[in-house]
């Protein structure tokens, strides 16, 4: 059956203002280029930073509206992240995010504070270890903390292995640690 008018409408207004903004200079508007903390300019860099913080990313705001857009997404429409009313009297106090749109941010949040334009493709390889720690209500910030553990010579490029920690403005407990594997091809 088709979507009513209004909702379609409602559904484009709410993905286009998700979508980050790009900058003249190619960064997304969220990022601030004199913020970039980590890696820029070749992989000897990135080799020499391994067992070192990378950075910390830029705020990220959480909206109702991206917790609705994932839950549409992957079909995961538990009252905890998508009704409101209901939400507030549950074990949250409120819609919290769904955990693996925590971990979904990840990339958003590593390219600001990992840039590197040597490489020619970067590949999500996979996740060793990925942990929720705590609830990430919506209308909270989250930001990324990332310390690169290994890197290694694969065929076409280097594995890229970063613990990565996900942090809720004014709480102690972070809402996510992840140990991400990326695959870093240079072309050549």
């Amino acid at each position: 059956m088709a979507e009513p008018i209004a909702q379609t409408a409602r559904r484009r207004r709410i993905l286009l203002s998700a979508q980050p903004r790009t900058r003249r200079d190619g960064w997304p508007q969220f990022c601030n280029r004199r913020d970039v903390i980590g890696v820029e300019e070749s992989l000897q860099a990135l080799r020499e930073a391994v067992g070192k913080p990378l950075g910390v990313s830029p705020w990220h705001q959480i909206t109702q509206a991206q917790v609705d857009l994932f839950a549409e997404a992957t079909g995961d429409h538990q009252w905890i992240h998508v009704d409101p009313e209901r939400a507030r009297e549950g074990p949250f106090g409120g819609t919290i995010a769904h955990g693996y749109l925590t971990l979904s941010l990840l990339p958003m949040l590593l390219q600001g504070m990992v840039r590197l334009p040597a490489v020619a493709l970067t590949v999500n390889y996979g996740l060793n270890r990925v942990r929720f720690v705590s609830p990430v209500p919506v209308g909270s910030r989250v930001r990324a903390t990332a310390v690169a553990q290994a890197l290694t010579d694969v065929e076409g490029g280097v594995q890229l292995v970063l613990e990565v920690t996900v942090e809720i403005e004014g709480r102690e407990k972070p809402a996510c640690v992840a140990e991400t594997v990326t695959r870093l091809y240079t072309g050549s």
